[in-house]
């Protein structure tokens, strides 16, 4: 016991001894770490240069801190000024407009003047780049005041004549007086959409040197990068607007009549019995214009042309399929959506017709601006012993107007009853003479607005002869055309084949879901949802009866990317057929919907585009004669947009 006494005594000295020894190893190997890292320390010194650059940002920021303040305030003042500017384009006032943009230069010039004692910031990285959006910001709102200069005081004499709120120069005489000195002035205005253009284009430069990217969403709750992403594409638009309406601005003088006297055929498209372009061709009017001064030539139905033309061509096979019409006339001939096509279809016919005139265009009307004029003029028009309101009918709970026109052309009487659709021409007439009559401050403003809006929806369409003319219609969209488009496309194209006028009473919906695949396929599928909630009307015309409301017999067609392929469709009475028609894939069929019924038409197709960076551009082109309607588009299942079509709309669509 003695000896194992020993031996554990000696094996606790032991171990004291090592813990001893690795805390004197453990002191020295900090010693020489601590040792290490004071060397290390002594070596690396920051460098002076640093101490200097970053002295000199301090004092610069110091010392710049009065002027950023300047700036801030004088950029606060010209940033209220310039929303009067727009206050006063809003309200059409072009000599508030005319004051308040001078004062807008003349706030900017000052802002302008403070961000330039901030140039210093211009060497320091990062804030450099703010110093340069903000400078390329000022100097594109400068060339975009000028440009608000130009069209005002290009304007401003013939403010009373357009009904801009303004004192006019020449408020003396007639209506019609002063439309023909404002046309013969024309010639002169015409050349400063060139100055116009040019101004844009350094607005445009300026903005595309501003970069969205140097900013966050929010700053202080307010959208910053959003908002300078829409500024840069509104100048977009804005510089390819005035760019592709430019030849048609200079051509303007020539068309009205400034020194030769101009014919242009108005065709009437009735647009509740909806055809391609906008309607059934129904009438027409020949209207001359001299010096700007709009007279009506003749005014008759399409039926006794269309008997004046010998040897008419074969009906294409839809015709004949659908309608039972083996002989192609006038009033069908509008059966290419593409409204330039349609009407080069009518031009060849109609130049074979003894009743044919010299005409300088082929410009398309529907109801809808038949009833938005009435509407401006007091809401009352009398023309051919009938009087037109836009007041609700029971009848058809539709505008009067609608019933009334529809009442007469198309009721059957049991007696010849010549011209029935030149009450068409009367009412064109008569809308032209009260308008002419009238103070130009009381309807011509809103007329102009009107005309512009209906253009924009393609109410009105047109095909002039001249070329260059003809560029700058097709360039402002108002030309009816199919377009050419890279990324996703969809055009849905109808025919009412009733033989009754049915778009009175349709309602319609379309939606489209996006699937995309691992690989990037993207899978389309468009559902049209169609309801008639309506009651059949008598269509016993042995006994008279108005046959407005029957089931539909609707031939449509989907335009989509060329080299779509179709994977299923439902809804059609027989399945759809896939063909080529002005650069794009087509799935046609006939579409029935009973009266108080609804109906589904949907179809399944593969994009010939993939998803690659999360966004698909999207064109969705409106027809001709239709009426707004909703839009939804879904990704997986989940929407993303929803609208009401009431013009051509472009987006890009989220796939992630």
């Amino acid at each position: 016991m003695n000896g194992f006494d020993k031996i554990e005594l000696d094996a606790e000295k032991d171990q004291a001894q090592t813990m001893k020894h690795k805390q004197h190893v453990a002191e020295l190997d900090k010693r020489g770490s601590d040792m290490k890292v004071k060397k290390r320390n002594k070596n690396f010194r920051i460098p002076k240069k640093v101490y200097i650059i970053l002295g000199v940002i301090v004092v610069l920021l110091g010392l710049l801190t009065i002027p950023l303040f300047a700036t801030y305030k004088s950029a606060l003042k010209t940033y209220r000024q310039a929303k009067l500017v727009v206050a006063a384009a809003k309200t059409q006032n072009l000599e508030v407009a005319s004051t308040e943009i001078d004062k807008t230069k003349a706030d900017l010039k000052d802002t302008q003047q403070s961000l330039h004692a901030l140039i210093p910031l211009k060497f320091i990285p990062v804030l450099s780049w703010y110093y340069n959006d903000a400078d390329h910001l000022m100097n594109a709102g400068q060339s975009g005041l000028d440009t608000g200069t130009i069209v005002v005081e290009s304007l401003k004499p013939y403010e009373d004549v357009l009904g801009l709120k303004g004192q006019g120069s020449f408020t003396g005489g007639s209506a019609q007086e002063r439309i023909k000195t404002a046309v013969m002035a024309t010639g002169k205005i015409t050349p400063k959409i060139d100055d116009i253009a040019q101004t844009l284009e350094k607005v445009q430069k300026e903005m595309d040197q501003v970069q969205p990217w140097h900013y966050p969403e929010f700053i202080f709750g307010k959208k910053v990068k959003a908002q300078l992403v829409d500024a840069r594409t509104v100048v977009d638009q804005a510089a390819t607007f005035v760019t592709d309406a430019r030849p048609l601005v200079k051509a303007i003088p020539s068309l009205l009549g400034d020194t030769e006297e101009q014919k242009y055929l108005i065709l009437f498209q009735n647009d509740k019995e909806l055809r391609p372009t906008g309607g059934f061709i129904t009438g027409y009017s020949i209207f001359k214009i001299d010096k700007g001064l709009l007279n009506p030539d003749k005014n008759d139905d399409i039926y006794p042309l269309d008997d004046s033309i010998p040897n008419k061509p074969k009906a294409p096979d839809v015709l004949a399929n659908y309608l039972k019409v083996y002989t192609l006339n006038l009033r069908d001939s509008n059966l290419s959506p593409d409204y330039v096509e349609s009407m080069k279809t009518f031009r060849s016919m109609y130049e074979r017709s003894p009743q044919r005139v010299d005409v300088s265009g082929i410009i398309a009307i529907d109801t809808d601006v038949l009833v938005s004029t009435i509407k401006i003029l007091d809401n009352t028009i009398s023309a051919g012993g009938m009087t037109f309101t836009t007041d609700n009918d029971p009848h058809c709970d539709c505008p009067q107007a609608i019933y009334a026109l529809e009442n007469n052309i198309s009721r059957p009487v049991n007696y010849i009853k010549t011209a029935r659709k030149s009450i068409l021409g009367d009412l064109l007439n008569a809308i032209l003479v009260k308008a002419l009559s009238s103070s130009p401050k009381k309807y011509w403003g809103p007329l102009l607005q009107s005309f512009i809006t209906q253009t924009n929806q393609k109410h009105i369409l047109f095909y002039l002869y001249d070329d260059q003319a003809q560029q700058g219609m097709e360039g402002l969209n108002a030309a009816g055309r199919i377009k050419e488009f890279d990324g996703d496309y969809l055009h849905i194209n109808e025919a009412n084949f009733s033989g009754a006028k049915v778009n009175i009473f349709m309602k319609e919906a379309v939606d489209s879901d996006y699937k995309v695949g691992s690989d990037g396929t993207i899978t389309k599928t468009v559902t049209i949802n169609y309801k008639n909630p309506y009651p059949a009307s008598d269509c016993n015309l042995e006994r008279g009866g108005l046959c407005l409301n029957a089931q539909y017999k609707d031939w449509v067609r989907i335009y989509v990317p060329k080299g779509s392929e179709l994977v299923d469709s439902k809804g059609t009475l027989s399945k759809l057929t896939t063909n080529e028609d002005l650069g794009k894939t087509v799935f046609e069929g006939l579409m029935t919907v009973r009266t108080e019924g609804v109906g589904t038409l949907t179809v399944t197709y593969k994009l010939p585009v993939k998803a690659t960076n999360g966004e698909l551009p999207v064109l969705i082109q409106k027809q001709p004669g239709t009426y707004g309607y909703p839009y939804t588009l879904t990704v997986d299942g989940k929407q993303k947009q929803s609208f009401d079509l009431l013009t051509d709309k472009e987006l890009k669509l989220k796939l992630r």
